[in-house]
This record gives C-alpha cells, structure tokens and sequence, in this order.
C-alpha cells in the first residue's frame, strides 16, 4: 500500500471516528496513531506533574528530571491506549460489530465509547505503573498514597470522559465533512454533457421522420435512463444491482444509436448483486468503454459488465474490446482527461480508505476497468 498525504489522513479520521465502521485501512497505521496520541498524552501528564510537585527554578531546568518523568508517563499512557486498542478490537469482532453499531441509540453508543476507555484505565493503568518501576503498594502504604491513587484515577476517568466527547465532536465533523465531500463528488460525476443529451434527442428526432417505433424505443430508453440518474442522487446509498441496471439502460440508449455497433453483456453473482455500492461509481467506465474505447472503431465491440466475489473483495469490471489505451488518437476526437477516473478514486478513498482501489489496463484487445473492494467494508 502506497503511503501518502491522502492515505494518511484518512486513516487519521478513521481512528478518530473509532467507530469500527471503517475497516478497510491498515492496522499498522492506526497502531501509529495510538503510539503518537500515547506520546502526546504523556507531555501533557509530565507537565501537569511537574506543575504539581516541580520546587523551585531548579527542577524546571532540569532536563534529566523531564526525561525520566516522560519516559514513565509515556510508560503507563501506551499501556492504557494499547489495552484500549485491544478492547476495541476484541468487542467489534465479537460483539459491537458496525452492523450492530448502526442500530445502536445514541445513549447505546455513549455508553460504549465511554465505558471502554474508563475500563482500559483501570485495567491498564496499574500495569503501566508496575512497567514504568513505580510501586503500588508503597503508593498505598504512604500517608498520602490513597488520595494520590484517587486523584490519579479521578483525572484519568475525567480524561477519558473529555476525550471521548472531543473524539465524538470530530468524528461527526469528519462524518458531515465526508458527506459532503462525496455529494458533491456524486453531483459532478452525474452531470449528464450536452452533447451526450442534445445527441440522444436528435437521434430521436431524426427516427421519428422514418422509423417511429424505434424513435419510441430511444425515447422510453431515455427516459429510463434518466430516471434511475436522477434516482441515484437522491440516494446516498445505493447496491451493486441499481449500479448494473443503470449500466443496462446506458447501454441499451447507446445501442440504439450505434444499432449493430454496440454489444454488451452485463452477469453478477447473487451475492454480489444484493451489496451496497456509493451510487453512480460504475457508470462512468461503461461511459469510457463506449465513448473512447467503441465509438472510435468503425466495427464496433462489446462492452462487458460483471460483479463478482472474489475472496474477501468485491470485485466490479467493465471490459471491451475497442481501441485499447495503446491506440493513437483521431484527429477532433474528444481528449480525455482522466477526470473521471481522477472522480472515482477519490469518492473510493473517501468511502472506504486506502483498501479500494480501481485499476485501468489493457486487455489486447481493448481495455480493462476494475474496481475492487474489500467486502468488510462493505459491511451494512
């Protein structure tokens, strides 16, 4: 997996939503944000303390004094985040799994959040002392030791509650930011181009002079067409079958401009069929297959649609047999940008993290789309 600005801080919202919805991305990465987070926690504890018990100038100067207190406190804060990790971990594979989350209330999901981490403390502060050389029993042996035990324990729980709150604030500030982002990335790959409709309406015009039936066809194709478009952007979520059948009617409009021209063939598994899919993210292959992979050749092609399962992925192609990636360009035709392309990794990164992927190569003859999936991230 290739590491970079966007994987990063994607996966940096998916630790701080903590939701166990996203599960596409690497868990040495989240790993890396608990070590870091760890580390953060533990200047603010080495500061707090030195505040508390630091006399005098001296003790503010002295660097040796800093280190040893951060290192204990870095001790005792990656003890309790790691074991709240592995809390987490454990409950989601187990019992609060994301479809299990989605039907929880919102007190539900509070009391989880909160409960887990507190629990982490308790547990996983005392082995953190015992780790960093610190001695419980003469903690509690001392004049002293149970209050600092209850203050101590008093401040992480009060900690714990803060954090959570603050996770809770950001995570729906990622979660409205991710909803919009994939709106407005929605919106522009369903942009219908002018000269895609102002095409399909003259060709209607021009059947009906000498072929009315067929001018009917194209209509209702149309039609069709346009309806499960504008369906699909008023749904956030959409499933692997609506995503197939907008790709027929995409293809039965065009084959009723190319006639003889334009074949295709559309096959899915069962289960494939019944998955969610972000709506619109299939269409504009079968846009490129046909625009720049069929339209160009005199003879034509066939353009093929399959949903599969393959392993723990879904797996989404869109194959034809045109002109190939490899093949010059035609003097006027319409230069591609890549944009879609550019559109559909993007909404796939922001959806499911760095673990979907499309893929674009040449199949000799023609060329090949993939888009894959991981099926934990397509989790209802």
């Amino acid at each position: 997996m290739k590491i970079d600005k966007q994987v990063l801080a994607t996966s940096w919202e998916a630790w701080l939503r903590n939701d166990g919805l996203e599960r596409a991305h690497s868990r040495w990465l989240r790993w890396l944000w608990t070590l870091l987070f760890s580390a953060g926690l533990a200047v603010v504890f080495t500061l707090l303390g030195f505040l508390a018990f630091g006399r005098g100038t001296g003790a503010w100067r002295n660097l040796a004094g800093w280190a040893e207190w951060y290192g204990r406190n870095f001790i005792v804060c990656l003890t309790v985040a790691a074991i709240i990790h592995l809390l987490f971990d454990v409950l989601r594979t187990w019992w609060a799994t994301p479809a299990r989350l989605k039907g929880w209330k919102e007190w539900q999901r509070s009391v989880f959040f909160t409960g887990v981490p507190l629990l982490g403390v308790l547990i996983g502060w005392p082995i953190g002392v015992g780790l960093a050389g610190g001695n419980l029993s003469h903690w509690v042996s001392s004049d002293n030791g149970p209050n600092l035990i209850v203050g101590a324990v008093l401040l992480s729980v009060a900690l714990s509650v803060a954090l959570h709150y603050w996770f809770s604030s950001k995570a729906r500030q990622i979660d409205a930011e991710r909803r919009a982002t994939e709106a407005q990335l929605r919106l522009l790959q369903a942009q219908i181009e002018p000269h895609f409709l102002f095409n399909t309406l003259a060709n209607v015009q021009s059947l009906m002079e000498y072929d009315l039936p067929k001018a009917r066809q194209m209509l209702a194709s149309f039609t069709d067409y346009l309806r499960a478009t504008l369906g699909s952007l008023r749904n956030e979520e959409s499933a692997v079958a609506d995503e197939l059948n907008l790709a027929q009617s995409y293809l039965q409009l065009l084959q009723g401009r190319m006639e003889d021209r334009l074949r295709f063939e559309v096959h899915a598994d069962v289960a494939a069929r019944h998955l969610p899919l972000p709506p619109l993210l299939l269409q504009p292959l079968v846009e490129n297959a046909v625009v720049h992979g069929l339209e160009p050749s005199i003879e034509g092609g066939t353009v093929r649609v399959s949903a599969r399962i393959v392993g723990p992925r879904l797996v989404l192609e869109v194959q034809d047999d045109g002109r190939g990636l490899d093949a010059p360009p035609r003097p006027g035709a319409r230069k591609g940008h890549g944009l879609a392309l550019n559109n559909i990794r993007q909404r796939l990164l922001t959806r499911y993290g760095p673990g979907a992927t499309l893929d674009v190569q040449a199949a000799h003859p023609g060329t090949l789309a993939r888009i894959s999936v991981p099926l934990a991230a397509t989790a209802p």
